[in-house]
């Protein structure tokens, strides 16, 4: 089995000489220098004296859980260092995405001398002015794609300036909460050259990666290199349930056992960013540095709650977008449509991309024509860089993002201009990735060897998600049994071999694809290969293995 994990970080890019340091990644093995980041002593040194000096500091962060985490660890790293911070999230509706000049000359009203913008900033030009010219000292922490010129701060720290060091540049898969994170390992080291711990105890930074891998995760960054240090760690911290509000949060999400990956991705993350979708931008962030238990799970149960709520305005949309995108053929989809919720378009975008294996753009129409966008891309395709030069062409008010996501400001009437510069922009890229499409799979198996043993050792080479692929098996031959459709149109059946050796398998959402129309016709005596991801089935208390098929082909 080891020898097996070692072929999946070989297959991952992994080079050999490096695989005792993947094989069980932590932090101090994969942690640069944070100087080696433009501007990041710069920011580590003005918040010590800030500390040291008893300013009052603002923490603005995004709506998302990358912006909610980024602030909650800022603000509890804080709190460690004898300071209360003011957190200041906007309304995703009502204010928009990034800082505003209002919010942030609110806050030097409010008594703060800097404030720290998280998950935001890198194309805040017009806000960070008016904050310089109201006396504010701006620190900004983003990861978002920067233009040449730079927006006015005391320090813009992002891994994607394009005057980054090589160094720099090297961690730009970073999510914001890594960002941050970096910044908070800048500040101790700058805190403890001052002699600041001689008399208090050094807050310990590794309990807070529970937070560094939630955002990470939800974010869906590369998993590569740090963040997979990072994730590993994390999800390590956050079996311990030391943050209050994360506990809290995984009991309403009814989370029994360890949480791993997935858990983060589709039932952790969901919950935060239903706060700022549909609720109360804030709630994320009040739940992860909350102090009181029973505040703790107050805050839960409403986020569980508006996430149901997500959940039903996302469906209705979906359906309305899918409509629209089937009629589209460009390698680009763009919808718009007015009474879309700009709380869910990002969703219902990453939604249609797995449909149709495209680049997808949802627009909501406001009242005033304007459009607010939302973009989610396939690999290989920077949708994050053509919308910013959508922006530079004069086609977009505002908009910015990274490769896999992005998001826009339309003006009035400018769909077509803007879909025809999206379309030319990335159709080349496009064709590449879809042309480039296959099925790689890291292990061929006869259907006994799909198995939990199988499961505990591909388990050791995660953990899995972007950029770093769960492995996809092959098992076969087998005769399909007792196939049928369960729950939400998924196939499921039994796939048994000559031997009589058989397992599980399911196909998630198929019944209406030609997959699904073909599992389900097989013959009784017809023999096929299954490809997909295996893990243990634990419906009902079981834990044997099942496939996860994302193929099939004829023996």
């Amino acid at each position: 089995m080891d020898a097996l994990v070692d072929e999946l970080l070989l297959a991952r890019g992994v080079p050999r000489d490096d695989l005792a340091r993947h094989r069980d990644p932590k932090i101090r093995d994969f942690l640069p220098d944070p100087s080696c980041f433009a501007d990041m002593d710069k920011g580590a040194k003005r918040l010590a004296d800030a500390i040291q000096q008893r300013e009052t500091i603002a923490i603005f962060g995004d709506y998302d859980v990358d912006g909610a985490t980024s602030a909650a660890l800022l603000t509890l790293l804080l709190r460690r260092l004898g300071v209360e911070p003011i957190v200041y999230i906007p309304d995703r509706l009502m204010e928009g995405y990034g800082p505003s000049g209002k919010a942030l000359v609110e806050l030097k009203k409010r008594g703060a001398s800097v404030a720290v913008c998280v998950d935001c900033g890198a194309q805040a030009f017009e806000a960070l002015q008016e904050a310089k010219s109201a006396g504010l000292d701006v620190i900004v922490v983003d990861h978002h794609q920067c233009a040449s010129l730079l927006p006015v701060a005391v320090a813009l720290i992002n891994p994607n300036r394009l005057d980054e060091s090589e160094h720099g540049a090297a961690h730009g898969h970073l999510a914001a909460v890594g960002m941050a994170f970096l910044l908070g390992v800048a500040l101790v080291r700058e805190l403890r050259g001052r002699g600041l711990f001689e008399a208090h105890a050094e807050p310990m930074m590794l309990d807070l990666l529970d937070l560094v891998a939630l955002g990470t995760v939800a974010d869906v960054a590369r998993l590569k290199s740090l963040n997979r240090a990072f994730v590993t760690q994390g999800l390590r911290v956050m079996a311990a349930r030391q943050n209050i509000g994360l506990s809290a949060l995984s009991e309403a999400a009814r989370l029994v056992k360890p949480p791993t990956c997935r858990d983060l991705g589709f039932a952790l993350g969901p919950r935060i960013n239903a706060g700022g979708r549909v609720g109360k931008s804030d709630l994320g962030v009040r739940l992860l540095t909350c102090t009181d238990p029973e505040e703790a799970r107050t805050i839960a149960a409403e986020l569980d709650r508006l996430n149901e709520e997500r959940r039903a305005i996302e469906m209705l949309i979906f359906e309305q977008a899918e409509a629209q995108a089937k009629q589209q053929d460009g390698p680009v989809i763009t919808v718009m449509s007015s009474g879309w919720h700009q709380g869910v378009i990002g969703i219902v975008a990453g939604r249609l991309k797995e449909c149709f294996g495209r680049p997808v753009i949802v627009i909501a129409e406001k009242e005033d024509g304007t459009g607010k966008g939302s973009g989610r891309s396939i690999s290989g395709v920077d949708l994050g860089a053509a919308v910013l030069a959508a922006k530079d062409s004069g086609l977009l008010a505002a908009g910015g993002g990274h490769a896999m996501a992005a998001g826009l400001t339309l003006p009035p009437g400018g769909l077509d201009r803007f879909r025809k510069f999206i379309d030319e922009r990335l159709a080349a890229d496009v064709e590449k990735s879809r042309s480039d499409r296959a099925l790689l799979l890291d292990a061929l198996l006869a259907p006994g060897g799909v198995a939990g043993g199988l499961c505990d050792a591909l388990d050791c080479a995660g953990p899995y998600g972007a950029g770093w692929p769960k492995p996809r098996i092959a098992a076969g031959p087998v005769r399909l049994l007792r196939t049928g459709i369960v729950g939400d149109g998924h196939v499921r059946g039994i796939g048994c071999g000559d031997d009589g050796k058989s397992f599980k398998w399911i196909a998630f959402r198929s019944a209406a694809t030609p997959l699904g129309e073909a599992l389900l016709s097989a013959p009784a005596d017809q023999r096929w290969w299954l490809a997909g991801s295996i893990r243990r089935d634990e419906w009902n208390g079981g834990n044997a293995a099942e496939m996860h098929v994302d193929d099939a082909a004829l023996a």
